[in-house]
């Protein structure tokens, strides 16, 4: 022993009790002290380096922390040690050889198998996960680290039920722990107890005060519950904690959003990116917002922006809305398969069946939060109620809210059961199916708002189809079909889809035949229009409009004097915004007139009083090209590149005028003008809608019923036979 090692012993106790009062300074002076005279001491070395990890000093821990390593290998409490700053710093490799280590000399440490399971889980090693957990559990049944950290893997893989088990019993360990009260809200949110995920967030707030990120998760259950006032004050309380939270920020936007606040939604989410530039989601709200107000100061940049942030990998929220920013298939297949990866990153094990059902009917199952007054339904009513039901079985699964309306009075009646499943986690859902012996599980909404892609994932029917509410890929190896016609997915775009393409010999989307249109059509001066000027007309959502289509729009106006626009009044911002662009171009703001929200018969009667209907770009009109063709009104159409701009071309062509569907932007503009400015060749094309409109195949609801039950019925065939899904086409019946 060196001449002055009671001096040293005696620095290195103040050291360590300075150190357990939290005097970090004291302490690494004292330690520095001793490695003044000592510059090998191991202690010193290994103590200081927790004392760096404790400041943040994360590089310097690391290196005076191996220094001690160096002076003794065998002293498994620096390998510990150096193991927690690695799993902080995801060298989990690293931080996985440290763990072995002390476990090859404490084979019953329950803190090194915890932080072992740490290790495996961030390599994405799950099962070694949960085994070293599970050995932690089985050693020390009254850990609540190992209860809490195998309760953390349950949630990454989906086990929502488990990791609330884990989660309770770490609770009646840890009662007063924030950081086990706020996973277990985060379970109870997985599982769609959201009720109960909010308790568990107040009581974490009551014990930890006004954290600002519990908060976030506090007010995205109450948007969830449909209190997107509470979830406001939610957000709100977040960013008094923390003004520049971006999270926080973000889901203030998104509230503000559905508030129609579109200015305010704008300023939450340029705020979350000024201080967080590469904030994906932020990003992305930011130029969807700005779409649905028509605020296109920064539209390209914004765009481009994206477009490179999902080639680059980002997070992705939800890739709807990805389809409003790229035209590209692969760009919109690569998106989708980027949030398959994020979200579901290790699929639950299956619940179908092992073998097929043998049914006397065919059993499908049409699973929606859109079960009422909602554009899915409008289209989707008359086929519910003519489905063959001597030859199937037909279930509705709704996940949304129970809106007592007509329509779903009348989708109750049109199911051979009705089953309201919004209160059960996915697994649940996934296990109802599995419990009805389903064959054929349809999904109607994709990623579109209050999807329920979880459900899916659980693999619970033997064919599992998309269909009709995303007009694009899954991405997901959960989806087996998605049903499309040779317009929308033309066959050189099929490896741009992950499901099989199931072709039917129309047009893909479905309409009601039975849909009632108000038998008075209000006057144009009841309706802000002019009697005697050529009407233009689009109804389709704000956010489908885009600058390229407005130029031509405003051109036309200009090449047709007296023309005014019709437009749907989604929000005042918007209508602020268009006149303004209107005016830029110079066209009067007044030429721009904009349609309040009206009642489906209504809203269909008053499109008598247009004359012609102009599609958007890259997002065709869908419904609302129905409704208009419905309603007797032409619509011209431009072909796009993906699925959801090739939508209204499908629907001219079932309705037997082709000629509205135009190639390019130059010859929309052209044949618009022409339409507008030739009389005569207008009201050929409106008598002949008049004459193709019950008599070709776009509203023929009995003749789609037998053509997407002989798609299901080969879909199944194909599963009794043990075969993989693969794209066929369905021949005219």
């Amino acid at each position: 022993m060196p001449q002055d090692a009671p001096a040293i012993r005696t620095t290195l106790e103040r050291a360590l009790a300075s150190h357990r009062r939290g005097q970090l300074a004291e302490a690494e002076s004292l330690y520095r002290d001793v490695l003044g005279t000592a510059p090998d001491h191991f202690d010193a070395l290994n103590l200081l380096g927790v004392i760096r990890a404790q400041r943040g000093d994360f590089p310097s821990a690391v290196e005076l922390i191996g220094r001690a390593i160096a002076v003794n290998p065998d002293d498994v409490s620096a390998h510990a040690n150096l193991g927690k700053i690695l799993l902080h710093l995801k060298r989990y490799d690293e931080a996985l050889a440290c763990y072995e280590r002390v476990l090859a000399a404490r084979s019953d440490s329950a803190d090194a198998l915890c932080n072992r399971g740490n290790a495996f889980s961030g390599l994405k090693r799950y099962d070694e996960a949960l085994a070293s957990y599970d050995r932690a559990v089985a050693l020390q049944p009254n850990s609540a680290d190992a209860h809490f950290n195998r309760g953390n893997l349950l949630i990454e893989l989906r086990r929502f039920e488990e990791a609330l088990a884990g989660y309770d019993r770490a609770l009646a360990l840890r009662p007063d722990s924030a950081d086990i009260l706020i996973n277990r809200g985060n379970t109870l949110r997985g599982l769609r107890r959201l009720d109960e995920a909010v308790a568990s967030y107040d009581r974490a707030l009551a014990i930890d005060g006004d954290r600002a990120d519990v908060l976030v998760n506090r007010g995205n259950t109450l948007r969830e519950l449909h209190l997107p006032e509470e979830a406001l004050a939610s957000y709100e309380r977040a960013l008094a904690v923390d003004p520049d939270f971006a999270a926080a920020l973000n889901s203030q936007g998104n509230v503000f959003r559905e508030f129609k606040r579109h200015d305010e939604a704008l300023a939450s989410y340029r705020r979350a990116l000024a201080g967080t530039p590469g904030y994906s989601e932020a990003l992305r709200n930011s130029f969807y917002a700005s779409l649905e107000c028509c605020d296109w100061s920064d539209y390209a940049a914004l765009r481009r922006r994206i477009v490179e942030d999902v080639a680059a990998g980002g997070f992705i929220e939800n890739p709807f809305s990805f389809l409003w920013t790229s035209r590209d298939p692969l760009e919109q297949q690569r998106c989708a398969r980027q949030y398959v990866r994020q979200h579901f990153q290790v699929l639950p094990p299956p619940l179908r069946p092992d073998a097929p059902y043998r049914h006397e009917k065919i059993r499908v199952a049409y699973l929606s939060a859109d079960f009422h007054g909602h554009a899915t339904s409008y289209l989707m009513a008359g086929l519910f109620e003519q489905h063959d039901t001597a030859h199937f079985d037909i279930t509705a699964l709704s996940y949304g809210r129970a809106v007592s309306d007509d329509m779903r009075a009348r989708l109750t009646g049109a199911f051979s059961r009705f089953m309201d499943v919004q209160n059960l986690g996915d697994r649940a859902i996934a296990q109802a199916l599995r419990e009805l012996e389903i064959d054929i599980a349809v999904d109607l909404k994709g990623y579109t708002k209050d999807s329920r892609p979880g459900i899916f994932a659980h693999r619970a029917a033997p064919v599992q189809v998309s269909y009709l509410g995303y007009p694009g890929t899954m991405g997901a190896s959960f989806i087996d079909y998605i049903v499309a016609d040779r317009f929308v997915i033309p066959t050189d775009q099929r490896p741009c889809f992950d499901e099989a393409v199931v072709y039917l010999p129309d047009s893909y989307q479905v309409n009601d035949s039975k849909r009632r249109i108000a038998e008075r059509t209000p006057s144009r001066a009841d309706l802000g229009l002019p009697d005697d000027a050529f009407v233009f007309c689009c109804f389709n959502n704000n956010y489908k409009i885009t600058p390229d289509v407005f130029d031509v729009w405003m051109r036309l106006l200009r090449g047709v004097a007296g023309s005014v626009l019709w437009l749907f009044e989604d929000n005042m911002a918007a209508v602020r915004n268009l006149r303004r662009e209107a005016e830029r171009r110079g066209i009067a703001a007044e030429r721009l007139v904009f349609a309040p929200r009206v009642g489906l018969e209504d809203h269909l009667a008053r499109h008598r009083r247009a004359d012609l209907f102009l599609d958007t770009l890259p997002y065709n009109a869908h419904t609302t090209a129905s409704d208009a063709l419905w309603a007797g009104l032409p619509v011209l159409t431009r072909i796009g590149e993906a699925f959801a701009g090739r939508v209204a071309a499908s629907l001219l062509n079932a309705v037997g005028l082709p000629e509205l569907v135009a190639a390019t932007m130059d010859d929309y503009e052209t044949l618009a003008l022409t339409l507008a400015t030739d009389p005569f060749l207008l009201a050929d094309i409106r008598a002949r809608l008049a004459r193709n409109r019950l008599a070709h195949p776009l509203f023929d609801t009995a003749r789609f019923s037998r053509h997407i039950e002989a798609a299901y019925r080969t879909m199944w065939e194909r599963a009794q036979r043990g075969e993989v899904p693969a794209s066929f086409s369905v021949g005219a019946l």
